[in-house]
């Protein structure tokens, strides 16, 4: 069975901890079974390519590694402030993610 989390992809998420403190960024992917994500622009290594169709020159490529699900926050839609997640039923009896700072439901 996989764990639910408090991330998922297409979210803005701030990094708390870290090389890569405080850098923000939309998350690409989600690993459930490792509880990794992918976010855009956080977490840069180097990997080094020979020459491909891809890449005809190879060399260096600046590359996104994942960063564990707990170095990472959401950033509330209300406020553009990193917050914690809860779960709550909506009026259409749905579980829906809402920010506990402000308190608005997170789409």
């Amino acid at each position: 069975m996989q764990k639910k989390l408090h991330i998922k992809k297409g979210d803005t998420v701030m990094v708390i901890t870290g090389e890569s403190k405080s850098q923000k960024g939309r998350v690409l992917e989600v690993d459930r079974d490792k509880n990794r994500a992918l976010v855009e622009g956080v977490n840069l290594v180097s990997k080094h390519t020979k020459p491909n169709a891809k890449a005809p020159q190879g060399g260096i490529i600046k590359k996104e590694a994942p960063v564990h699900i707990s170095n990472l926050m959401l950033i509330d839609p209300a406020s553009g402030k990193p917050t914690r997640i809860g779960k709550k039923l909506n009026e259409k009896d749905k579980l829906v993610r809402y920010s506990k700072k402000s308190g608005e439901e997170i789409k």
